[in-house]
C-alpha cells in the first residue's frame, strides 16, 4: 500500500519562505510523476505544480510560477515543494499525490482525477 506523508507547512509571514516535503512508502516511487495540490476552505482542490518520473519536467500553476519550485529525491523517495514569497492567497492545505500512470513519460499531468495517492495534507497558513 502506497502511504504519503506530506510536513513542512506552518505558519509564516507574507513574503516568507516554507519548504515542504512528501515521503512515500510502499509500492514504487521512481517511475510515477508527482504533484502538489492545495485546497482553501470552501473552495475546490487545484493543482499547484508537477514533476515527472525523473524530475527532467516540471510545470506550474500560473498563480506560483516564479515562486515555487518542485523537486524530487528518488534515492530518498521524497518529492519537495520550495515555496518563497508567499502570499497570504497561498493559505490552504498543502496535497501531495502519485500519478495513477506509471510511465517513464516526460510529460506532467495537472488533474486532480489523474492522481490515485494522497497524502493527509499540511496546513501553510501565510499573514499578511
Amino acid at each position: 500500500q502506497v502511504q504519503l506523508v506530506e510536513a513542512g507547512g506552518g505558519l509564516v509571514q507574507a513574503g516568507g519562505s516554507l519548504r515542504l516535503s512528501c515521503a512515500a512508502s510502499g509500492g514504487t516511487f521512481s517511475s510515477y510523476g508527482m504533484g502538489w495540490f492545495r485546497q482553501a476552505p470552501g473552495k475546490e482542490r487545484e493543482f499547484v505544480a508537477a514533476i515527472n518520473w525523473s524530475g527532467g519536467t516540471t510545470y506550474y500553476a500560473d498563480s506560483v510560477k516564479g515562486r515555487f519550485t518542485i523537486s524530487r529525491n528518488n534515492a530518498k523517495k521524497t518529492v519537495y515543494l520550495q515555496m518563497n514569497s508567499l502570499k497570504p492567497e497561498d493559505t490552504a492545505t498543502y496535497y501531495c499525490a502519485r500519478d495513477s500512470r506509471s510511465d517513464l513519460n516526460t510529460s506532467v499531468r495537472t488533474s486532480v482525477n489523474e492522481y490515485n495517492y494522497w497524502g493527509q495534507g499540511t496546513q501553510v497558513t501565510v499573514s499578511s
